[in-house]
């Protein structure tokens, strides 16, 4: 995932540092007065892959011949609402409150007289609030391009911390705390067309806050902690 980071910062700069020797006469185009209003709205639709990074618990192999954890991500989707404030002609604030549907496996290898697999579906269903500081290159007639940057919260509302614990190891779940902090770094294209503008979004948001809740299990008993890792490729309309 730092390669992916990477890649977007060098992609966003690249872009940056070629638009921003524009001239002010390449903006004209579509909505030529759209870096002059202060406020804008619309909405943005997205796909997403959720994920965990995860720190195993010291010696978690004591626990039940319990060899090692795997994460594994899938696909899910993002409905959100946009509200932009201008700071500055090529800075905004961006304020994006969005309703996630997210799922991700954690998988548990035991190894004995047979090789054992558990695995663990985690499915959430996210309220996030993120705010955004977004740096917007020069335009060159109807395109433009952004980096941007910022912290999230998070609410999960479909957390099962509460679940009575079972004592089957089949039926045990792995609980996860409800809320949820972390930062976000993006870059994206912008196209101006006739009656709204249009862009394209890749963003990755990791949790700064520990998931697990330990609850005594093999499961959370073999982890120390559980953050999440979120990378987003979102498609946004704004007038």
């Amino acid at each position: 995932m730092k390669k992916v980071v990477t890649y977007i910062l060098i992609v966003a700069s690249v872009l940056l540092s070629f638009l921003s020797s524009a001239q002010e006469a390449s903006e004209r185009g579509n909505l030529s007065n759209y870096y002059n209003e202060k406020l804008h709205f619309g909405f943005t639709i997205g796909v997403n892959r959720t994920n965990f990074i995860i720190q195993n618990a010291q010696h978690f192999e004591r626990f039940d011949s319990l060899k090692w954890i795997h994460s594994t991500p899938k696909t899910g989707f993002n409905l959100g609402i946009v509200s932009e404030l201008a700071l500055h002609k090529y800075v905004t604030l961006r304020f994006i409150p969005n309703l996630s549907f997210a799922e991700r496996n954690l998988e548990f290898y035991f190894e004995g007289v047979d090789t054992l697999v558990r695995k663990k579906t985690i499915e959430s269903t996210f309220l996030n609030f993120p705010l955004d500081l977004k740096l917007r290159s020069k335009r060159v007639g109807n395109f433009g391009a952004y980096i941007l940057a910022g912290w999230s919260y998070s609410l999960d509302l479909a957390s099962k911390r509460k679940t009575q614990t079972s004592i089957d190891p089949n039926e045990q779940i792995v609980k996860l705390k409800r809320d949820d902090f972390g930062y976000e770094v993006g870059a994206g294209a912008e196209f101006y067309l006739q009656y709204f503008k249009f862009a394209i979004e890749a963003k990755l948001s990791m949790g700064t806050k520990n998931l697990l809740i330990k609850d005594n299990t093999v499961y959370s008993n073999s982890i120390d902690k559980l953050n999440s890792k979120v990378f987003l490729i979102s498609l946004t309309f704004e007038g």
